[in-house]
């Protein structure tokens, strides 16, 4: 059993947490991944830029723009290159090859509050702008706890202010 499959199996894990079913089975999803052959091609960095910023950096020299795809489905980025789409040195003889161009596969899993705002390609580096964006109801607020039996004192209190006034 992996280690984030025990964290899953804790008891009374669900006493704490409510709602997070969908998180859970990202982690879920994440761990399968994880416990398969993770490919290390091609390298990447992701940068915070700002509090609710952040950058995914690729390196994917030799890739031009037509040979690379993008695609953000079901709360996963999917970013893939094939080199031999649109590739004119199919039978060059190399004395010796050691720039990687095989085609990849890169997937990353965003927040549902997280929006790629751009992606550009400069260099050989693959940028992709991210932003999470927090709505407002999910923003910290501050709940006003009452107090009903002191309210209800207050309230006897302005009745009888109002009946003594009556009176008079």
């Amino acid at each position: 059993m992996t280690n984030l499959a025990r964290l899953f199996d804790l008891p009374n894990f669900d006493r704490y947490f409510v709602g997070f079913e969908p998180m859970i089975k990202r982690f879920e999803e994440a761990n399968e991944t994880l416990s398969k052959v993770i490919p290390n091609y091609p390298p990447y960095n992701i940068a915070k830029v700002d509090d609710n910023k952040y950058v995914i950096e690729m390196a994917v020299a030799g890739f031009g723009k037509h040979q690379l795809d993008m695609t953000f489905q079901d709360g996963s980025l999917i970013i893939s290159g094939n080199s031999a789409i649109g590739s004119e040195d199919n039978n060059v003889d190399y004395l010796h090859k050691g720039i990687a161009d095989r085609a990849f596969t890169r997937k990353f899993s965003l927040a549902d509050t997280v929006e790629i705002k751009n992606a550009e390609l400069v260099n050989g580096m693959l940028k992709i702008w991210l932003e999470n964006i927090i709505p407002d109801s999910k923003k910290p607020k501050k709940i006003d706890i009452t107090d009903t039996a002191t309210e209800s004192k207050v309230a006897d209190t302005k009745q009888l202010l109002t009946e003594d006034k009556k009176a008079k």
